[in-house]
């Protein structure tokens, strides 16, 4: 989990300093005793199948920009993970889809702007025509023992079991 540097407690503005707190240092007001706990950046993606072929998006922007990767993008506070994830394949394909279950859920920072934990749906579309849009520069169906230049060791993770079924 990438730390947050903070420089003045949001309670009451006195600086922060870091202290042994809950097993961990952390920043910690001196003045009012805030303690600031990292929360975790959560994205989540869906898998979309269609008969034998998988839906990727090709990243546009950096890291791993011209790598293919499902659709998938941040979880806003609040927002529950699987509107989040239908959001975003909207955003990146132009496609409403539905989630139908949960495939899997990924620990572990893969860049320092990336989500800390991955949870990976499966949907189907419900309607919407194949465009790329927002951060994907392109968007195309692929056969699963065919695949392009994989972003992420997440995407690999989720894809390996549907190569070795073909």
């Amino acid at each position: 989990m990438a730390e947050t540097i903070i420089n003045f407690c949001p309670r009451c503005g006195a600086a922060i300093s870091s202290m042994e707190k809950f097993g961990k240092t952390r920043p910690v007001c001196s003045q009012c005793g805030w303690v600031h706990f990292s929360d975790p950046k959560v994205a989540a993606a869906v898998l979309i199948k269609e008969d034998g072929k998988v839906l990727l998006v090709r990243r546009g922007n950096d890291p791993e920009r011209g790598k293919w990767t499902l659709p998938a993008g941040f979880v806003d506070g609040g927002e529950n993970p699987i509107h989040s994830a239908e959001r975003e394949c909207l955003e990146e394909t132009g496609l409403k889809v539905k989630v139908t279950g949960l495939l899997d859920v990924i620990p572990g920072l893969e860049h320092a702007r990336g989500a800390d934990i991955l949870i990976v749906y499966e949907a189907t579309i419900l309607e919407g025509t194949l465009l790329a849009q927002d951060d994907a520069d392109k968007a195309e169906w692929f056969q699963f023992n065919n695949l392009p230049p994989l972003a992420f060791s997440a995407t690999r993770q989720i894809l390996k079991p549907f190569q070795d079924h073909q």
